[in-house]
């Protein structure tokens, strides 16, 4: 073996390969083709923020939990602005998040006789109902 060519040749070899998982981790997932995230950025009343903690933790969760397609669901409690702007309309002090496998699995628990029943435990706990709603993929 002629180590002059071997070591020129295996460089290449190995920055081809390179090239090939650079290009595979940098190419975006096709929308729908994987998890999605659901965000709510909710104004909940202080006067019942424990009740709306105590019907996620107690009934929301555990009820979305059972249905196809769900991977996580938290509930996040706004702590303070780092950076940047726009700042999060008055009021608005929780995200809700939510990630199921794809968004026809998350459209059926939506639809879904247990979903009306428990969301209105969370959503009657807010102060304005038109509250922003983003969905986005997984990349």
């Amino acid at each position: 073996m002629n180590r002059r060519s071997f070591f020129p040749a295996l460089a290449g070899l190995l920055g081809a390969a390179g090239a090939v998982s650079t290009v595979r981790a940098q190419a975006p997932a096709a929308a729908g083709a994987g998890p999605i995230v659901l965000y709510c950025d909710l104004a909940v009343d202080p006067a019942r923020e424990q009740e709306m903690l105590q019907a996620f933790r107690t009934v929301f969760k555990p009820t979305a939990q059972r249905h196809k397609g769900y991977i996580d669901l938290k509930m996040l409690k706004l702590r303070t602005v780092l950076q940047g702007g726009p700042k999060p309309p008055p009021g608005v002090n929780y995200r809700f998040q939510l990630t199921y496998e794809n968004e026809d699995l998350r459209q059926n628990w939506v639809k879904s006789d247990d979903h009306q029943r428990v969301w209105p435990l969370i959503e009657n706990t807010v102060l304005n109902k038109d509250y922003i709603v983003l969905l986005t993929d997984s990349v």
